[in-house]
């Protein structure tokens, strides 16, 4: 009978492993994923992209700094300078998307 409570306690092990394991391919590994191709997107700004922020601007890219960017929007050519951590989109990424669609 000391066998009982050896495997069942060996069992609950086996399963804490099995969800993590899953815990973590399901939802840790994309979520880091997710974030490098972002910042390998951001890293790759150039002057005259397209860009979308965070807060929905739209606009050209006209200067890149270290850790910041300027881009124009719209008929006005109003600069504003933003991080590079608020811009969730560059427009030649959508038109990748869109025409592989």
């Amino acid at each position: 009978m000391p066998n009982t409570g050896q495997s069942s306690t060996i069992s609950m092990v086996i399963m804490i492993v099995a969800l993590v394991a899953v815990f973590y391919f399901f939802m840790i590994r994309p979520e880091n994923k997710k974030k490098k191709k972002l910042q390998e997107m951001r890293d790759s700004l150039s002057v005259g992209d397209e860009i979308t922020t965070i807060g929905g601007m739209l606009g050209k890219v006209v200067d890149i700094a270290k850790d910041t960017v300027t881009f124009e929007t719209g008929e006005d050519r109003v600069r504003i300078q933003v991080t590079k951590w608020a811009i969730s989109t560059v427009g030649k990424e959508k038109e990748k998307e869109d025409s592989s669609k």
